[in-house]
């Protein structure tokens, strides 16, 4: 029941953030400082505003979708990129191995051992806050797992009956790799990806609670708890539907990954039998 919801809520997030222009009801950047502060209409409010409007008499319930849509897609497109970086870097590992793979290594367990939210506060304030800066900022957090994942998965693979029977037929590497050892080994980094998405999640929504990621007029779901900290006693509708969303986008994409680990992880499947 838990994984029918949570993955009813992840469509429904998907939805809004595709179709975001068409399903707010106002522009995100539209004032009216008439209108400001006004409740929800569930409060007495304007009925037009349905969960209010902020402190420049902005619509909260359009804000929020558009946060939606900033918010997934710098998640999205910084775990691909995440993703794919810490994938190659494995391969290469695993390829060339010797010096390659100690630096390699070295570099993963520098990583590793150092906080992230650290690193991209520092890039950040010395570098600016541009927003093709912050995704990149956000797409290299998580990189070394997926290189230590890959890395462990190729060596597996390299001697296992497939790649060393490919191997043996002059077969060029790179395409062994692409056509024949990824497909294999999918399924392990998509549980991965499921993993780190709810993460960079919550760092674009730290930066930007900081100030150092998304900045305005753009909205995402970490400037609205921003901007409504200052609000939570006299207009809590400004930054609490954001962390609703944050908690629940984030609990449900955990429980569909750890439900994705147990149905693809062959190591689990073969503990359990």
């Amino acid at each position: 029941m838990a994984i029918c919801l949570s993955a009813v809520w992840l469509v429904l997030i998907f939805v809004v953030a595709l179709g975001a222009d068409v399903i707010a009801p106002f522009g995100y950047v539209d004032q009216s400082l008439l209108n400001r502060l006004k409740p929800p209409a569930f409060l007495g409010g304007d009925p037009a505003h349905f969960l209010g409007t902020d402190g420049l008499g902005r619509d909260v319930l359009s804000r929020l979708i558009y946060a939606i849509r900033t918010s997934v897609l710098i998640a999205f497109f910084g775990t691909l990129i995440g993703a794919s970086v810490g994938t190659l870097i494995g391969f290469l590992a695993a390829h060339f191995r010797g010096w390659v793979e100690d630096a390699v290594m070295v570099l993963v367990d520098f990583q590793a051992s150092m906080p992230f939210l650290i690193i991209a506060l520092a890039v950040l304030a010395f570098l600016g806050n541009s927003f093709w800066l912050f995704l990149v900022v956000v797409g290299l957090y998580g990189w070394e797992t997926y290189a230590r994942l890959a890395r462990s998965l190729v060596l597996q693979a390299n001697v296992q009956g497939y790649a060393f029977a490919i191997r043996t037929l002059g077969v060029h590497p790179v395409h062994i790799y692409v056509r024949h050892v990824l497909p294999n080994i999918l399924s392990i980094l998509v549980v991965q990806v499921t993993l780190n998405f709810p993460e960079l999640i919550l760092l674009e929504t730290s930066l930007s609670f900081l100030g150092l990621g998304v900045q305005p007029p753009q909205t995402s779901l970490g400037l609205m708890l921003g901007e409504g900290r200052n609000y939570l006693a006299t207009a809590w509708w400004m930054g609490i539907p954001a962390g609703i969303v944050i908690f629940l986008t984030t609990l449900s994409v955990s429980l569909v990954g750890d439900w994705l680990r147990d149905r693809l992880d062959p190591t689990l499947q073969v503990a359990d039998s």
